[in-house]
């Protein structure tokens, strides 16, 4: 087995982006708040102007490259689709 084949732990100069992330999963109001305004939203946990961008464009391979976890990419990326488009996901 190659190396590039371990997951490898996010760094810590990616956990503000991970908590982001988390909440836009689990905090449905977060989420809300993300889909009317993401930058504002995103600024709330501290992320960076590059990384706001990437976020607000749903850009997983730039977030992942940033150490964002893959997992909290999807299941970020499924909340909003699901809020945004209520009734496209029911079979999900």
């Amino acid at each position: 087995m190659t190396e590039a084949a371990h997951y490898r732990f996010p760094p810590s100069s990616a956990y503000a982006l991970n908590r982001c992330l988390y909440a836009l999963k689990s905090d449905q109001k977060f989420a809300e708040r993300f889909l009317a305004d993401p930058k504002a939203a995103a600024a709330e946990h501290g992320l960076t102007e590059e990384e706001r961008a990437e976020l607000g464009r749903m850009d997983r391979d730039a977030l992942v490259a940033r150490g964002a976890h893959p997992y909290l990419v999807f299941m970020a990326g499924l909340r909003l689709r699901m809020l945004a488009e209520p009734g496209t996901l029911e079979y999900f």
